[in-house]
């Protein structure tokens, strides 16, 4: 297994470890329940270096983006940052990501951690404007700090006005004397707060610098889902389209001229998708696993869980999973079938809190 700058760090707190995307990652450190309230009603802390950072410059930069992604980079100012998704030629999802602008010719890429190498060299087999590509995936390391209090304890650390980074923007600076740091305005929690990419010699020496509760993955997978944000590998993947996942707020197909799949995705939305990602409550203490199916009342098959947890705030079960169309309504019932039992459920609004 891979590790980060942190991950002796993170043994010596006594943090549970597991393999995660070939890296050696934090699960949890005291309980997950406990991680996961501190981000939503304080400030947490999260290793997250395991995270893949493509750099695309030159003349040719924004060309090959609007080619590659959903989104339409040319939106983008300077210090912006954009959500959006590398579409396969199938209509499916070779990953989401963010998509930094640093200036005309020059924007970062924020990958998942188990899709770099896929990333990569989908991204380069579709460079043929020969923009230049920069993998500083092992060289950059990167943490989020979330929840409310994040600004107030960031501030201490930088001269850099984090009051004035709207939300999906970002700024150069120093912060807890690493200079050159990228401190955005993102995360994956639904919380607020920075995500700030640093040197990864420098990792350790930023960490150390934050005071605030070390949380694992465990906390970072419920926080997402409470929020109905979408895992990539179990709630989107190369078979789904961002249509069906609910994605098309990113799938600009009326803006931008063209994109991989683009005209898959017009046949799509003129045909109506068949399926959706819908979230589910569970009128039950089982948790729903990705993989369980999913029936209608009948106990006909009807889809199938891609994530599912116990919610801390709600203190219930939550999933998400792909239902048809006419499944699709909020408060419609079906059930989770664990192999043994069915357990009730109803179709609702995302996100959950």
């Amino acid at each position: 297994m891979k590790e980060t700058a942190l991950t002796q760090i993170h043994v010596d707190l006594g943090a549970k470890m597991a393999e995660f995307a070939g890296y050696n990652m934090p699960i949890v450190y005291s309980s997950i329940n406990e991680e996961h309230k501190a981000v939503r009603e304080d400030v947490g802390i999260f290793d997250v270096s395991h995270m893949g950072e493509f750099r695309i410059k030159g003349p040719h930069a924004l060309d090959l983006l609007q080619k590659v992604t959903s989104n339409d980079v040319s939106k983008l100012e300077n210090n912006q940052a954009q959500y959006s998704c590398l579409p396969n030629d199938k209509g499916g999802i070779v990953d989401d990501l963010i998509v930094y602008k640093i200036d005309d010719e020059e924007y970062f890429l924020v990958v998942n951690a188990s899709n770099i190498e896929k990333d990569w060299n989908w991204i380069a087999s579709n460079n043929e404007v020969k923009a230049e590509m920069i993998n500083e995936s092992d060289t950059i390391g990167l943490l989020a700090v979330q929840g409310p209090n994040a600004e107030a304890l960031l501030q201490k650390l930088t001269d850099v006005d984090l009051s004035e980074i709207d939300f999906y923007h970002f700024r150069k600076g120093t912060i807890a004397g690493i200079e050159n740091a990228i401190i955005s305005a993102t995360g994956y929690t639904g919380s607020g707060g920075f995500e700030i990419y640093v040197p990864d010699d420098r990792l350790a020496d930023l960490w150390n610098a934050i005071d605030a509760k070390p949380c694992g993955l465990g906390a970072r997978d419920t926080l997402r889902l409470e929020k109905g944000y979408c895992l990539y590998g179990n709630d989107i993947n190369d078979e789904t389209s961002p249509l069906e996942a609910g994605l098309g707020w990113i799938t600009k197909l009326k803006i931008k001229e063209d994109f991989n799949s683009k005209d898959l995705f017009i046949e799509q939305k003129a045909q109506g998708i068949t399926k959706k990602l819908v979230g589910f409550k569970v009128d039950d203490r089982r948790v729903p696993r990705h993989g369980y199916k999913i029936l209608n009342e009948k106990e006909e098959e009807i889809g199938v869980v891609t994530s599912g947890t116990q919610s801390p705030n709600l203190s219930i079960p939550i999933g998400l999973g792909y239902v048809p169309t006419e499944y699709a309504v909020p408060d419609t019932s079906i059930l989770i079938s664990t192999g043994r039992k069915n357990l009730k459920a109803t179709i609702c609004k995302i996100p959950f809190v």
